[in-house]
């Protein structure tokens, strides 16, 4: 898969189109990052179960309208972290609010069960590539080992197609790159062919904050989310001017 450059909490084309501008003004010649267009959805939103995420989160019909540019890597974000029963079909119905533009889809949840993935996504008919998120209940149930955390992959091969590690999980909590090492180099030696990113407290102010990362991985992939904000949190809206500097400077970074 492309290494990507992210941005997740999308909720209109118009920003999509503007933050393209910034990214394809930047990006170097001949590079192979995209961006990232990340929108979120969550069990509750899905199946309209009030939360405090209801007037935060796109209108579930707008998604396709965002996922409107062939240049943009767009990618839903589907978010469960209580498991809850019949994944599959859960996954088929977000996957058809992304319409025809719908590139991807990143399981925000803990380590759920590959053969429900592998079913949603098949039954969908879209050739879309899958994100699995490994956030921090995941790193705490496999010990915080990253033999374990491979060990647990094993059954995801052929399912998933990019890892993120990502203890935030949209907190804005910022990353331990030098502790997320450990863990991409054992996932890179099992698995050569899967995409890995990460993600944690990354913005204008702490994209610095990767760089351990990024030395060792020129293709990693990152998504920024609650330091895209003033006040670091997700429940608020993007300020689009901290995102134009954080795309500029992430550009920057991989050059």
């Amino acid at each position: 898969m492309q290494p990507y450059i992210g941005i997740t909490d999308f909720t209109d084309f118009s920003q999509v189109k503007e933050m393209l501008r910034v990214f394809k003004a930047h990006r170097l010649r001949g590079s192979r990052r995209i961006l990232h267009v990340g929108v979120m959805m969550s069990y509750k939103t899905l199946n309209d179960i009030p939360s405090k995420w209801t007037n935060v989160f796109p209108p579930k019909d707008a998604i396709k309208h965002i996922f409107g540019s062939d240049q943009a890597y767009n990618c839903l974000h589907y978010a469960d972290y209580d498991n809850n029963p019949e994944l599959w079909r859960h996954l088929l119905h977000a996957i058809s609010y992304g319409g025809i533009g719908i590139n991807a889809l990143q399981l925000d949840m803990v380590w759920p069960e590959p053969g429900e993935i592998a079913n949603g996504v098949h039954t969908s008919r879209k050739q879309i590539e899958v994100i699995l998120q490994i956030g921090e209940r995941a790193f705490e149930e496999a010990g915080n080992d990253p033999q374990i955390v491979v060990a647990r992959l094993e059954d995801y091969e052929s399912v998933i197609d990019c890892v993120l590690l990502d203890k935030s999980m949209g907190r804005g909590l910022c990353m331990d790159a030098g502790g997320l090492v450990p863990f991409a180099r054992a996932i890179k030696e099992r698995f050569p062919a899967l995409g890995i990113g990460a993600a944690g407290g990354l913005g204008p102010e702490t994209i610095h904050l990767v760089e351990p990362l990024v030395r060792e991985f020129p293709d990693l992939s990152i998504d920024a989310q609650g330091r895209l904000r003033p006040s670091g949190k997700a429940l608020d809206p993007i300020d689009w001017e901290m995102a134009r500097e954080y795309i500029i400077k992430a550009l920057k970074l991989f050059q």
